[in-house]
């Protein structure tokens, strides 16, 4: 457990925050690429500014500061040429990437970009979508750094094709065997974990070590301040930043990245709309219909009764903690190694842009930074005397089938 003052200083993000000062040295997702469809100026709220993305004279894109009404909601309202801009407040730059629209809202130079691999994936093979989840930042990135939740918190009572699975997470095949993954992450609960420090924040490795003297190896990954990079399936990754609305109020972008065919965004933006509305990207499933809760599926098929998206069980169990978690009242244990090294390097951060020594802060350097590929980020099967070496060849072999470079 930790103090009430020191929840609240690895929380809050407003403009004057020892958090919000970390978030504004990294580019943020603002907005997806398809929401300059709905109109000339389009409404974001991020980090605790009313702003709009404009197109000036030239037609560029611009991030600028807009009046806010009174009450207005922290959450998105359709977009309208109406949007009064403020012009003495700030304007910040905006890049587009791999479908979705990020702004720096920081000082000085923005940093450069990493080659990852959804940054660098032609447009053919990168999805982007977002959704809307009613709490704090941190509780909904601290649960994309937990490896154990996925055998709980994901459990699936019956194993379907994972043939049809596409689109979907934990819905492949481990490995290259042929045991699904939901079998798998449902019959070994109790991943060792291991955590190593890198340049772009954190490799988390989950051992689940089965009877036969083979291992089960699950890498993903933490990147520096509020993103994870995790393995959808053997075809494709997950790149999911965690973007503070205001305190309270967060979106989750993410960009799927295929290394082998192109993504099917048709049918990826249909599945997700299913469960979303717009302009707002809200979940149908929530805290006010309680999700859509059946104790009939949860008796036969999920752990949560709450359907087979699971981002609706992540929504959940982060809204259920309340708007900011209250970590005075926990206790964390052997699993929870990520989360723990993780705010080490958040408060490390935040006390060197306090005392001037920002130069330490993770992927500042333009050139080492411009530099950085991958990560490591899949599922593989190996004998268990040999699963650092079987996971590294299985992305090697990965990246050397992919139709466009993804060497590292």
């Amino acid at each position: 457990m930790i103090s009430d003052q020191l929840n609240q200083r690895i929380t809050r993000i407003g403009p004057d925050t020892p958090a919000g000062a970390v978030l504004r040295r990294y580019w943020q997702p603002a907005a997806l690429v398809d929401e300059l469809d709905h109109g000339a100026r389009v409404p974001v709220n991020l980090l605790g500014e009313r702003l709009a993305l404009v197109r000036d004279d030239e037609g560029a894109l611009q991030l600028v500061t807009r009046r806010a009404a009174a009450n207005e909601t922290p959450t998105h309202y359709p977009a309208s040429d109406d949007i009064e801009i403020d012009p003495d407040g700030p304007r910040y730059p905006v890049e587009i990437r791999a479908g979705a629209i990020f702004a720096y809202l920081g000082t000085g130079t923005p940093p450069a970009f990493p080659n990852f691999d959804c940054f660098r994936a032609p447009d053919s093979h990168v999805f982007a979508f977002k959704g809307l989840w009613e709490c704090n930042w941190l509780q909904a990135l601290e649960i994309g750094i937990d490896p154990a939740h996925a055998s709980f918190l994901h459990r699936f009572l019956e194993d379907d094709d994972p043939d049809d699975g596409y689109g979907k997470q934990f819905r492949d095949k481990a490995g290259s065997t042929e045991i699904p993954m939901t079998k798998l992450l449902r019959d070994y609960p109790r991943p060792d974990i291991q955590v190593d420090e890198t340049d772009y924040g954190l490799k988390i490795t989950a051992l689940r070590h089965m009877e036969d003297g083979r291992t089960h190896v699950r890498v993903t990954n933490q990147i520096f301040p509020d993103a994870i990079c995790i393995p959808m399936s053997r075809e494709m990754t997950i790149t999911q930043w965690h973007v503070p609305v205001d305190d309270e109020t967060c979106y989750w972008f993410t960009i799927f990245t295929s290394f082998d065919k192109p993504v099917n965004k048709t049918l990826m933006r249909e599945q997700r709309l299913k469960e979303h509305r717009l302009p707002d990207y809200a979940p149908l499933k929530n805290r006010h219909n309680d999700y859509h809760y059946d104790p009939a599926e949860q008796a036969a098929l999920t752990y949560t009764g709450m359907g087979l998206d699971i981002n609706v069980h992540d929504q959940w169990a982060v809204e259920g903690m309340g708007r900011i978690q209250d970590r005075t009242q926990e206790h964390l244990g052997r699993s929870d190694v990520a989360i723990i090294r993780y705010r080490r390097m958040l408060r490390h951060a935040m006390s060197a842009i306090e005392d001037g020594t920002d130069e330490t802060l993770l992927m500042q350097d333009t050139g080492d930074t411009a530099a950085m590929c991958g990560p490591l980020s899949n599922d593989a099967i190996a004998q268990s005397d040999d699963w650092r070496e079987a996971s590294h060849m299985a992305d090697l072999d990965r990246r050397a089938a992919c139709p466009w470079d993804a060497t590292v």
